[in-house]
């Protein structure tokens, strides 16, 4: 099936993944990726700054993928706080839904994440900086009845300046849903998600932090 290129957008293939954008984002460079998408950074060219776009991998390949991809976009959509990562616009090459296959969420370019920088030496004041920004951030997540359920180093993303901001909500679900067992990378699961008990709330997320903090 021949698939009508949107008006104003143009290609570019990173890592054998090909991306369509608006001409609005140049200068992309890969970030990383996963099981769920990948990221780049590029340059916003209506406002000069620098940001951060994922492309969500398959999104509509299954009703998993797809119910992760909603609950991400809806999520960040309505997060406004320092410390957990907000949506700055979306967008689909596809002219129409006939050929809606893919979309990619825009957000701020953060320069890495606690994973990466984990193995560096740090004074007490910076550690207890970063863990309060992480509490910060987790209790506004909370406060809307949210379960982030995946909270690990490669989640927190850290500047220069050590600005903490927490990513990923593509597990996140609202506190009084039906939990399933299979969630939090295995180091920081908390004992009642290891035991598979359906009924755990927001204190996963606490342990999870402590794990992390440790």
């Amino acid at each position: 099936m021949n698939i009508t290129r949107r008006r104003g957008f143009y290609r570019q293939e990173v890592n054998k993944t090909l991306w369509e954008l608006p001409r609005r984002y140049t200068s992309l460079h890969p970030v990383g990726s996963g099981a769920y998408g990948s990221v780049c950074s590029a340059i916003d060219k209506k406002t000069g700054e620098k940001v951060a776009i994922k492309k969500l991998c398959r999104p509509f390949q299954s009703e998993i993928f797809a119910k992760r991809a909603y609950r991400e976009l809806m999520l960040l959509k309505h997060m406004q706080h320092e410390n957990v990562i907000g949506l700055l616009d979306v967008f689909t090459s596809a002219p129409s839904y006939h050929g809606f296959q893919d979309f990619y969420l825009v957000m701020p370019y953060m320069r890495t994440d606690l994973q990466k920088i984990m193995g560096h030496e740090f004074s007490d004041e910076k550690i207890q900086y970063l863990v309060y920004q992480m509490l910060k951030g987790l209790k506004y997540i909370h406060s809307a009845g949210i379960v982030h359920r995946d909270l690990k180093p490669g989640n927190l993303a850290v500047n220069e300046d050590c600005q903490l901001k927490i990513l990923d909500f593509g597990l996140a679900r609202h506190a009084d849903a039906e939990m399933t067992g299979y969630v939090v990378t295995r180091w920081y699961r908390a004992p009642e998600v290891i035991l598979n008990w359906m009924h755990y709330n927001q204190t996963v997320d606490i342990w999870s932090i402590g794990c992390i903090m440790a």
